[in-house]
């Protein structure tokens, strides 16, 4: 059986993330015979909540790129050091909801900073404890964006609102970490029943637990 503690969930907007990890909780629980601890970023901790509330207030001006970048790492470390490794030094499985990737495909790839300078000021937050398996649900920008104004009215945030050429570099830049790495990296169709999708990540989870 595969050693993997520390699973992380990847998608662009309106790709079922959060429906999905709810799903999964439980079965990876089963799976694993060990309790699975549910997470999210940004936050996770007390001190990164409270970033989180930073982040997604509509300021004007808009917040500058790099301050976003910057409070993101900072809520990654808080994240790291209270609460993910807290729990995997007691023996649990953490999943997840969003990581450094994700800031790599918004900051790095919607923003334009660049993936080599995010992923450079991350290694300050993370010193190299990227996740054993990281799901990516994939889904067309016009999509996803459609879900959420649909369904999702009073969550509406400052992202979301980005501009269509946004989110469609952040699916390009996701895809190309997906090439980049497909050892750990597992994408799957999130333009599918929700059902189908649940059973392909249940899938995906049983071959690393073999």
């Amino acid at each position: 059986m595969t050693k993997m503690q520390f699973l992380s969930f990847e998608g662009p907007e309106g790709a079922g993330k959060t429906t999905v990890i709810q799903a999964i909780q439980p079965f990876l629980a089963e799976l694993t015979g060990q309790e699975v601890l549910l997470t999210r970023e940004p936050g996770g901790s007390q001190v990164a909540e409270g970033i989180r509330s930073i982040l997604q207030t509509k300021t004007t001006p808009a917040m500058d790129g790099w301050t976003e970048a910057l409070l993101l790492a900072a809520s990654r470390r808080e994240h790291l050091v209270q609460t993910i490794q807290p729990a995997l030094a007691a023996g649990k499985v953490v999943l997840s909801d969003r990581y450094l990737d994700s800031s790599l495909a918004y900051q790095g790839g919607g923003r334009g900073l660049g993936m080599d300078k995010v992923r450079a000021l991350n290694e300050f937050a993370i010193q190299g404890r990227m996740p054993d398996l990281t799901i990516y649900l994939d889904l067309p920008v016009e999509i996803g964006l459609q879900r959420i104004f649909e369904n999702r009215q009073d969550k509406i945030d400052r992202l979301d609102e980005e501009a269509l050429s946004f989110h469609q570099q952040v699916r390009r830049t996701y895809l190309e970490l997906v090439d980049e790495q497909p050892q750990r990296i597992k994408l799957v169709d999130a333009n599918q029943d929700l059902d189908r999708v649940i059973a392909q990540v249940q899938e995906i989870l049983q071959t690393h637990w073999r």
